[in-house]
């Protein structure tokens, strides 16, 4: 009787983010499901908030991003960068996956590296509609590329042949969400609003939202239920305007239920990080998208322009989003709330619910050579 092949070992290479670990999770799990062993990677920054990952052990080697002014700290990003390559070829041979799959950012940088040297297989996915610098510097090394959106910038053209669109794997609970039926506001009744941003966006919402809510009508501030995301330190400020106007709402500096928060949400106002946009689509969501401003690449106004494309988005440029600018939004939608149905259907539309199964199906692929 033959032997019973051993499981496939795939090493997850992820970090820095929540937006790079999360698809990293998603993919986990589904590959979780097929018997694979699966291993984490990451840097230091990471592994504090890493400790949940779905992985049979989570690993940390050095990483550092070139991207300080002087030429010493360019230097010292390099020399961490190369520590970290040999860090991530003692645990290679440690573990010996038989591929190494990697998502975006300079953490990623050193296993991937590593792998490529030790002739071991090798995947990045790119989230987001521009490739990053991490994924740029590593395409012409890796063997697959799996995307996020179909068509992807900054890409150098001979590694597009490599491109395999998947889409942005999304967490268990992003699919639970997505069960949720997008429930129609009535013409006077409540608008739910979800209002988030990140570590990098909350504060830009906090001095924007409140000013434009004090310029609507009282008529249209009594049909407002907001959910939104304020750093502690501008708590306050957010919560003592609501109070005053008599807005009914929850501000919190986290949410751990976001997705089901975006569920019960009928429109949604944040930044366009790739998870945001793949969150949204698939949960079928209308939104009011602010991509971060001043990043080199503008990746997160192409994710934004992509549902703006199809209906689903209003895309404000920060420059552009004032008090007045989305004062002038919110009276839209409050006096043509059928607007936002068609919106959340176009959302739905883009949504590739399947995507962690449909990279758990590239990366086993890659590993078995097919």
């Amino acid at each position: 009787m033959p032997k019973a092949k051993p499981p496939l070992k795939v090493l997850l290479a992820a970090g820095g983010t929540g937006g790079h670990l999360f698809p990293a999770e998603a993919l986990s799990h589904a590959l979780q499901k097929r018997g694979v062993s699966v291993s984490l990677v990451t840097d230091q920054r990471a592994i504090e908030f890493a400790g949940g990952f779905p992985a049979e052990a989570i690993h940390a080697v050095p990483s550092a991003t070139p991207s300080g002014r002087s030429i010493l700290a360019k230097l010292g990003a390099g020399l961490e960068l190369a520590k970290g390559v040999f860090a991530a070829r003692r645990l290679l041979k440690q573990i010996a996956p038989d591929v190494v799959v990697g998502f975006g950012g300079y953490p990623t940088v050193p296993p991937l590296l590593a792998a490529s040297m030790a002739k071991i297989r090798t995947v990045v996915h790119e989230q987001n509609a521009v490739a990053g610098r991490a994924n740029r510097f590593l395409a012409g090394r890796v063997d697959v590329i799996a995307t996020g959106f179909k068509a992807v910038g900054g890409l150098p053209e001979a590694d597009k042949a490599k491109c395999v669109h998947v889409g942005n794997p999304v967490r268990p609970a992003v699919l639970l969400a997505a069960d949720i039926p997008f429930q129609p506001p009535e013409l006077l009744g409540d608008l739910n609003l979800l209002v988030f941003g990140g570590s990098q966006g909350a504060r830009v919402m906090a001095d924007v939202l409140p000013p434009a809510i004090e310029q609507l009508a009282p008529t249209e501030i009594a049909r407002l239920v907001i959910v939104q995301q304020a750093r502690t330190e501008d708590d306050r400020r957010v919560r003592s305007i609501y109070e005053r106007l008599g807005v009914r709402h929850q501000i919190s500096a986290f949410f751990h239920n976001l997705p089901e928060a975006m569920a019960k949400s009928h429109l949604v106002i944040a930044r366009s990080g790739a998870s945001t946009v793949a969150e949204l689509s698939v949960i079928g969501r209308p939104s009011i998208l602010v991509p971060l401003p001043g990043a080199l690449d503008q990746d997160q106004m192409a994710n934004a322009q992509s549902l703006a494309a199809i209906g689903a988005a209003t895309v404000i440029a920060q420059p552009e989003f004032s008090p007045k600018r989305l004062a002038a939004e919110l009276h839209r939608v409050l006096a043509e709330p059928e607007s936002l149905t068609q919106a959340a259907a176009a959302a739905k539309t883009a949504g590739i619910p399947n995507a962690a199964e449909r990279l758990a199906k590239l990366v086993i692929a890659a590993a078995r050579q097919e």
